[in-house]
């Protein structure tokens, strides 16, 4: 082989060999809808999700093969053409730490389930909320003016600890949310 095909033949080579070693992130930023059925209501409702990634890892266990996802359920409104917000979840898929809260006023001895959790919106000071676990504690519900927060930002951070005590940092990027915005209505006071 001529030395002037292999120069040409090298610039191939070398892009090949780059692609292969470096695992790209094909999945695009965006908010997939979905069409549930809630049979015991007799209710059709729209669910978006949004996937996000690990920066830290869970430890111990649990089922991270998904990436972490934010999910939104929206019901749609009999007398408007928007729809209403129902719920929102952080899906994390490991065993969460619970802490139990006293709760404003006391009624007997009872405690709130509760998720220490720390995010941050677009690189601004980190924010210390509790959030509701989910039933199999591995999600949380995510309050309707933190969600408000998250939809209208560019990046969200959110930190949380197993049950062991590690932590888990998930990172979102947040793309537009305008169909997001209107099929759940967030603005609305109900």
């Amino acid at each position: 082989m001529k030395p002037s095909a292999l120069l040409l033949l090298l610039p191939l080579l070398v892009s090949l060999g780059v692609s292969n070693a470096i695992p790209q992130d094909s999945t695009p930023h965006v908010w997939r809808q979905s069409q549930k059925t809630d049979a015991s209501r007799g209710l059709t409702f729209a669910q978006f999700t949004l996937m996000g990634k690990f920066l830290k890892a869970p430890q111990h266990g649990g089922d991270i093969s998904n990436r972490p996802a934010l999910v939104v359920d929206c019901n749609p409104k009999k007398d408007s053409h928007k729809g209403k917000f129902e719920s929102a979840s952080l899906l994390i898929g490991a065993n969460l730490k619970i802490i139990y809260v006293e709760p404003e006023e006391i009624h007997g001895t009872s405690y709130f389930p509760m998720v220490l959790i720390h995010y941050r919106v677009n690189d601004a000071k980190d924010e210390e909320d509790k959030w509701s676990p989910g039933s199999d504690k591995t999600a949380v519900a995510v309050p309707k003016d933190a969600f408000k927060k998250i939809l209208r930002a560019q990046t969200v951070d959110i930190t949380v600890n197993e049950d062991s005590g590690s932590e888990i940092t998930m990172k979102f990027e947040i793309p537009d949310s305008k169909s997001v915005e209107d099929a759940c209505n967030v603005d609305d006071k109900e």
